[in-house]
């Protein structure tokens, strides 16, 4: 199971929003590719992005920060989320480094768009959830859908989806604890892994997801328990990596 950190990047910089408000954010450093560094020194095998300017603009805002990442963290896969609606921007964004590309948005306004990237970019497309008492959200979470989670999960199942993040919105960066129970429940849903997000707060989270990793839970981003240093990466994948898959109790 992955421990994946997050960088959230606002008007150029690393900052943390809580449930989603543009409004109320922390900044936790001027320069994102520093903490990009930061992690991969502390054994990150994975970086999660999200252009927070891009999910509101529902277009690419932070593009030349992204490929210095991209350029920093060398064979270090990294993921982001936030604008990405249309084929050229995906192909941007892989062009630059990129592998992986989270779409939210468009995953529940135009559900064909998933399929038509995974036609053209496969091994490269991930679906983002970002769900509030189970139902999905868009627009950076501005706007609330009819859709539930659920629901959508099962409409990419045999499109091509690499993996599905699933956040909890009522819980991201309020560090309350992630959502297990919900997290679990839609990995039996689908035949998708699920990679957590949202609450994560400390290695008890971690624990608790490594028990119901043989669900199909590929792994769990982490941003403020980081950054409030309330989690240790090391610690933290040293112990996702001891919960083997379909053996819970390893």
């Amino acid at each position: 199971m992955l421990i994946i950190p997050a960088i959230d990047i606002k008007d150029g910089k690393c900052v943390r929003l809580r449930q989603g408000r543009m409004d109320d954010d922390t900044v936790f450093d001027e320069n994102p590719v520093d903490v990009a560094r930061r992690w991969l020194d502390e054994g990150a095998r994975r970086i999660h992005l999200v252009d927070l300017d891009g999910a509101f603009a529902g277009e690419p805002r932070n593009a030349a920060v992204v490929g210095e990442i991209c350029k920093a963290c060398g064979q270090v896969p990294v993921q982001i989320g936030g604008g990405i609606r249309s084929m050229e921007i995906a192909s941007a964004y892989l062009d630059v480094g990129v592998q992986y590309l989270i779409i939210g948005t468009l995953a529940v306004k135009q559900p064909e768009f998933v399929d038509e990237l995974c036609r053209h970019f496969p091994g490269h497309v991930i679906v983002g959830l970002d769900a509030n008492n189970g139902f999905v959200a868009t627009e950076g979470w501005a706007e609330a859908s009819s859709v539930t989670a659920v629901s959508l999960a099962q409409r990419f199942e045999d499109v091509g989806v690499c993996s599905i993040v699933y956040t909890d919105i009522s819980r991201d960066g309020m560090m309350q604890g992630v959502n297990t129970e919900a997290t679990a429940a839609l990995a039996d849903a689908v035949n998708i892994p699920i990679i957590a997000s949202g609450g994560v707060t400390d290695i008890n989270d971690i624990e608790a997801l490594g028990r119901q990793r043989h669900r199909g839970i590929e792994g769990a981003i982490v941003g403020r328990a980081l950054y409030e240093k309330t989690i240790d990466l090391a610690t933290a994948q040293a112990l996702a990596d001891t919960y083997a898959a379909g053996n819970p109790e390893s």
